[in-house]
């Protein structure tokens, strides 16, 4: 492991923070689960914030974990790290003995570790290899895709995960340049994408390459597969009122983290029955409204926060939903008793605890003594 190369400075830490220390400030031991742990940037501060949780931290690149372990070394009787997709991460859990957990954070993207090292070929403003890999043990390269893919299959990954509207003219010139010798290096790649993109739009929006070089790394590393699966699985883990949040850094992160949050907020029972059916309610409610964004003070301390966007859900205690359901149902039979023909006297029975079905609230349903 060699030196650690720039400074990391956690997105959102404080926020981050405010949203899980509810669920993990609970009596006894918490469990917090760090999906996407990098340097342990927000792992620290939730180690040092709550003394009594325990970590449970995962990454698949092997450097970014041996850091890690040096950074968080004074908790290491509280800290269990893996190597590990964050996909994979109910296995993780069963191997651990940890059937439920308190909090889970996504800090999706590329990390700074990654984004710094000029031999990862992960940044177009740097020549290095074509690497791209996230876990250096395993799968194909970014060399890899971008000399064996066919046109198709080229324009597919630039357009889908590059939101690329040029993607079929830098497929073309790909295929066009490895005719002649295989492209190996990002500094070659990035300048061939400047060159297939038309001079009036290579005026905006940044560096040309940066949505081609996004593109190979989500294909790369399975990034969107993955978290297509991780997700409502890592929500399936949560204990009641046990809180996730997830920093995403791209619109299609953010429209998988949107779509599966929504699946467990709404309600799943007919929509044309005056009450919710048992089981069909709300399992979770969102702590935020719609996506949070960065602060002007946040992106000026840390630049690379500019394009985050937060979303955080909290898991619902089916009792307390149980009970409110019963108690929004005897609401709505008093209202009716009061409006039925002869019931002149409702009011007055209403105030006397007597709803008009033959019981009061010293005796009928739902209530607690």
């Amino acid at each position: 492991m060699g030196e650690l190369r720039g400074v990391h400075v956690p997105v959102l830490l404080e926020r981050c923070l405010e949203l899980l220390s509810p669920a993990l400030d609970r009596t006894g031991q918490t469990v917090y689960v760090d999906a996407t742990l990098g340097l342990g940037g927000h792992a620290e501060a939730i180690l040092t914030a709550h003394p009594r949780t325990m970590l449970v931290g995962l990454d698949r690149d092997t450097e970014a974990l041996a850091h890690a372990r040096v950074r968080l070394a004074r908790f290491a009787d509280r800290v269990h790290l893996e190597h590990a997709v964050y996909d994979e991460l109910p296995e993780v859990l069963d191997r651990l003995g940890h059937p439920v957990v308190d909090g889970i954070l996504f800090d999706l993207g590329v990390s700074s570790l990654q984004l710094d090292a000029p031999d990862r070929g992960f940044a177009y403003a740097q020549d290095a290899p074509l690497d791209m890999r996230m876990d250096q043990s395993r799968g194909v390269t970014a060399e890899e895709v971008v000399n064996s893919y066919s046109h198709p299959d080229l324009a597919r990954v630039l357009r889908v995960y590059g939101e690329e509207k040029f993607a079929p003219r830098i497929a073309s010139a790909i295929i066009q340049e490895r005719d002649r010798a295989p492209i190996t290096s990002s500094a070659r790649l990035a300048e061939l994408v400047r060159q297939a993109i038309p001079a009036p739009a290579r005026r905006t929006g940044g560096h040309p390459a940066k949505r081609t070089f996004q593109a190979l790394r989500i294909e790369v590393n399975r990034e969107l597969a993955a978290l297509e699966t991780a997700l409502p699985a890592a929500l399936d883990r949560l204990t009641i009122e046990g809180r996730m949040v997830v920093l995403s850094y791209h619109s299609l992160e953010d429209r998988l983290t949107k779509v599966a949050l929504a699946d467990r907020v709404r309600s799943k029972g007919p929509i044309d029955l005056p009450v919710e059916l048992p089981g069909t309610g709300p399992t979770f409610r969102l702590l935020s409204r719609g996506a949070e964004l960065p602060g002007e003070a946040e992106v000026a301390v840390n630049p690379r926060a500019a394009s985050v966007r937060l979303r955080a859900a909290e898991r619902l205690d089916p009792t307390l939903q149980q009970r409110q359901r019963t108690d929004r149902e005897r609401y709505r039979r008093r209202v009716r008793a009061m409006h039925q023909p002869g019931t002149g006297s409702a009011v007055r029975r209403l105030a006397s605890g007597d709803d008009g079905t033959g019981t009061t609230d010293d005796e009928g349903e739902g209530h607690d003594d």
